[in-house]
C-alpha cells in the first residue's frame, strides 16, 4: 500500500454469530466489515446523496481481501479506509482490518465505478465529489 494516510476509520462490535467452527471470526465477515466501511466513505464523500437525488452513484466492480491474522468474539475490529486512486470514472479503496490490540487482521482493496442507473452506464467523477474524495 500506498505511505498516503489513512483518514476515515470505523469501529464496529464483533457478534458472536460472526464465528464459525475455528471459533474465530468466518472470512466472510471481513468482506461485511470492509463494506460498512466502503458505504462509509460513500456517504462522507457525498456519493449516497448523489444516488439519491439522480439515480447516479458507486457501483462496486470488485473487492478483494488478504487475511493476515484472525479476529475473535468478543472485541472490535477497527476499519481503516483511504483511497487508493481516482481515473476518470472509477475509483479504489484500500482498508486495512485491526483487532483490539492493533494488530493488522486482513488489507483489502474495493474498485468501484461511477454508475448512472437510469442509463446503464459509467461517468466521471462529478468534479464536487472527487474534491470530497481528495480529503480521504
Amino acid at each position: 500500500m500506498e505511505d498516503k494516510e489513512f483518514k476515515l476509520s470505523l469501529e464496529l462490535r464483533i457478534d458472536w454469530s460472526e464465528m464459525d467452527t475455528y471459533q474465530h471470526v468466518n472470512n466472510v465477515n471481513f468482506m461485511k466489515y470492509m463494506q460498512s466501511a466502503r458505504v462509509q466513505f460513500w456517504e462522507v464523500s457525498g456519493l449516497s446523496d448523489l444516488y439519491q437525488e439522480t439515480k447516479k452513484g458507486p457501483m462496486l466492480v470488485s473487492t478483494h481481501c488478504d487475511f493476515k491474522h484472525p479476529l475473535f468474539f468478543p472485541g472490535n475490529v477497527m476499519i481503516k479506509t483511504r483511497v487508493a486512486y481516482m481515473k476518470n470514472s472509477s475509483f479504489g479503496l484500500d482498508h486495512e482490518l485491526y483487532n483490539d490490540d492493533g494488530v493488522l487482521c486482513a488489507v483489502g482493496r474495493d474498485v468501484a465505478v461511477c454508475f448512472d442507473f437510469n442509463i446503464d452506464k459509467t461517468f466521471s467523477i462529478p468534479e464536487e465529489i472527487r474534491e470530497q474524495m481528495k480529503k480521504y
